[in-house]
């Protein structure tokens, strides 16, 4: 899966946005201006970081290769994922979901509810 897909599947995501706050290549992407994903390619390695429940975080770990503590994150809440093509594309978007519906479930409750309202209970429900 390459950066192009991966990004198309984050944006599907609903009011998700495309931010750049750190450089012109570090791709932050973000719901109600909290962050759920983190696009970069370091030392000429694709990762995409994104938010874990921790306990689930340490199990992906071990049962991946590709699933690594995030990059420049606070690791016991944050993957990074190495983009290699070895994990499937299904796995890979099950924890960008995992990761989206931890950022808005953590939202205040008037945000959740809104969204909620305007897209349906599942913004939430896939953590």
């Amino acid at each position: 899966m390459n950066f192009d897909a991966i990004k198309e599947y984050l944006l599907s995501k609903p009011e998700a946005q495309e931010t750049y706050p750190f450089d012109d290549k570090t791709a932050v992407f973000k719901v109600q201006n909290k962050m759920f994903a983190l696009l970069i390619t370091r030392q000429g390695q694709p990762l995409l970081n994104l938010k874990c429940d921790p306990l689930d975080a340490r199990e992906l770990r071990d049962i991946f290769e590709e699933v690594i503590p995030a990059y420049h994150m606070n690791k016991r809440h944050w993957n990074s994922i190495i983009l290699d093509g070895n994990l499937p594309i299904g796995e890979v978007q099950r924890q960008i979901d995992h990761s989206y519906a931890l950022v808005v479930k953590g939202m205040k409750k008037s945000v959740r509810e809104g969204l909620e309202v305007r897209y349906g209970s599942d913004v939430i429900y896939q953590a």
